[in-house]
């Protein structure tokens, strides 16, 4: 068995990675620019390693690592972030018999450039939000001063890229929802210019709608589906519980179209919003890495980790036809700030997202313990350290 570093110990989808390949025999180590990640908690992790911070010092990232790899005799390297991918890739050539089980850098390139993304996969007939490409900042305000386009708002501003090495130490840039022009001028003049350019979508209103896949030479081996319950912030974001579902057929080709486009090999969450009022579903983004409910698919029989590093090894694999639908995933701590957030600001919430409950509802359905098909994320009574490390964790972020 090979000797397997995951970058990012710190990250929930790296501790399940870490329970998957640990139970199937690996060595497995982790690498972390935070003190006492998480997944260094697990008996799985055979070391954590402490590294530098790939978006503040990529270069000293870099070396490390190297040396790391070298020292150890690491064989595999899983990048789970994009930070980490984005330093991670261009070592390929300088780390000898180490091999990276990750995408071509070209193909990962490509798919993070939500721009080029958009139009290869409107010329493949997959359903994309009408937009506008704003190049640079002096561009975007002279189509808004000039009155040159019309735009009906909300306006949804993406840039092109999620992270980007900026030499100085990798960025990372989040998305933003205009209300109205002076609200898009503000927030236009918060981007820094390496953010652009910058996509103005319209608004797409409806639920979230996700394809996890795994591909290996442009062709699927495995694929999951699941729905959010709960998110922190609970108006969108992060999922603190989640259930299993059936993939939708039209999600399942239009993310088979655009992976096989790109001769995908390795694992990916294609991610669309449901029109309300159509039914259509528009393709937002697609995260060539490892998800943060990464566990929740492995307890409904597929194991993306173990998958991917069998094909990685050129073992002779054939595809997962199926899953347990039904099987849910709560992260305790996080559905913890879930409730906490509508208890302080569960108004505010309301006026926008009229579906969330008042502070009587979040209370009682946060203290239903367990229903059948529940799983906690990281509490596990074979693995418990990683929770009272993330326990210990919790009550320190408070007092800080």
């Amino acid at each position: 068995m090979p000797r397997i570093l995951l970058t990012d110990g710190e990250q929930r989808s790296t501790l399940a990675a870490t329970r998957s390949l640990g139970r199937g025999g690996h060595e497995v180590m982790v690498a972390s620019a935070v003190p006492r990640p998480l997944a260094g908690a697990s008996r799985f992790c055979h070391r954590a390693c402490a590294i530098p911070d790939p978006s503040r010092d990529p270069a000293a990232f870099g070396t490390e690592l190297t040396r790391i790899c070298e020292s150890e005799g690491v064989e595999l390297i899983l990048p789970m972030t994009d930070v980490s991918a984005t330093v991670v890739l261009p070592l390929r050539p300088s780390l000898g018999e180490t091999r990276i089980v990750f995408p071509d850098a070209d193909a990962y390139a490509a798919v993070s450039d939500k721009q080029g993304l958009l139009a290869a996969a409107a010329s493949l007939g997959v359903p994309v939000p009408a937009q506008l490409t704003l190049t640079t900042r002096a561009a975007a305000l002279e189509m808004l001063e000039g009155g040159s386009v019309s735009l009906t708002f909300p306006q949804v501003l993406k840039p092109a890229r999620s992270a980007v090495d900026g030499g100085q130490g990798v960025e990372k840039f989040g998305v933003s929802v205009a209300a109205g022009p002076e609200d898009l001028r503000s927030l236009l003049a918060q981007y820094p210019d390496s953010a652009y350019p910058i996509l103005l979508q319209e608004q797409i209103r409806g639920a979230g709608l996700g394809a996890f896949a795994l591909f290996w030479d442009g062709e699927p081996y495995a694929w999951f589906a699941h729905r959010r319950i709960r998110e922190k912030p609970p108006t969108g974001g992060v999922s603190v519980y989640r259930e299993g579902v059936e993939l939708r057929e039209d999600l399942k080709e239009y993310a088979t179209r655009i992976l096989r486009h790109f001769g995908w090999s390795g694992v990916a969450m294609v991610e669309f919003k449901e029109d309300a009022a159509t039914g259509t579903p528009y393709l937002m983004e697609v995260n060539g890495r490892f998800w943060g409910s990464l566990q929740l698919a492995i307890d409904s029989g597929v194991d993306f980790p173990d998958l991917l590093v069998r094909l990685a090894m050129g073992d002779d694999v054939g595809p997962v036809t199926g899953f347990r639908p039904g099987v849910r995933s709560r992260w305790l701590w996080g559905d913890v700030d879930h409730v906490i957030a509508l208890l302080r600001h569960g108004r505010r919430y309301r006026a926008t997202h009229a579906d969330l409950p008042g502070a009587l509802g979040a209370l009682g359905r946060f203290l239903v313990p367990w229903r059948p098909g529940d799983r906690f994320e990281v509490l596990r009574a074979s693995d418990p350290r990683p929770f009272l490390r993330e326990t210990a964790q919790w009550f320190g972020a408070l007092r800080g």
